[in-house]
């Protein structure tokens, strides 16, 4: 399955991203990337909220957690960043309506692997909060891109909210 969803998104990235300005959307990447390795640091082994599940020939070459998400991280996240942001419309409701849908995009991504049980929760999170998690996400991607710091302050605050809410212990931090 992971293999498939690669396939999809660089079919995605090569047909729709805007690779010719590549470097406009290279820090909004950068800094999409280092939210989900700092997940996949602090939380993915000790606290997680969620974990991949490879089933199948992934599970059967011996693709873990850490393999999938580094395989998203790669590949899905830089295809996201370059559409996204390439195409972004000019008009608030625009705006809305196409936040909507690629939050709807990554939710309907996530029932896929829900069904086939690539995904497992833990520690209080379920589709609800994946998609809260997504609605903030595609927004402080596009302010991201126009205004960085605003962007870092609203990451800081939406993490220590979610830290909270999920009483994470602080041993987290090795």
């Amino acid at each position: 399955m992971n293999v498939v969803y690669a396939l999809i998104w660089l079919f995605a990235f090569f047909k729709w991203g805007d690779l010719k300005n590549w470097h406009k959307y290279y820090p909004t990447y950068l800094f999409f990337l280092l939210g989900d390795f700092l997940y996949l640091y602090l939380l993915s082994d000790c606290y997680p909220m969620w974990k991949y599940n490879p089933q199948g020939i992934d599970e059967n070459i011996g693709l873990t957690n850490a393999h999938v998400s580094f395989s998203i991280m790669a590949i899905k996240y830089p295809t996201t960043t370059f559409i996204y942001l390439s195409k972004f419309p000019e008009k608030r409701i625009k705006q809305i309506l196409y936040i909507t849908g690629w939050v709807l995009l990554y939710i309907a991504n996530e029932l896929v692997d829900n069904f086939f049980n690539l995904i497992k929760y833990y520690n209080g999170w379920n589709l609800a909060w994946s998609i809260l998690f997504n609605v903030v996400m595609f927004i402080t991607l596009r302010v991201h891109y126009t205004r960085p710091w605003l962007a870092w302050l609203f990451s800081f605050v939406f993490v220590l909210f979610l830290w909270k809410i999920f009483d994470v212990p602080n041993d987290v931090f090795r």
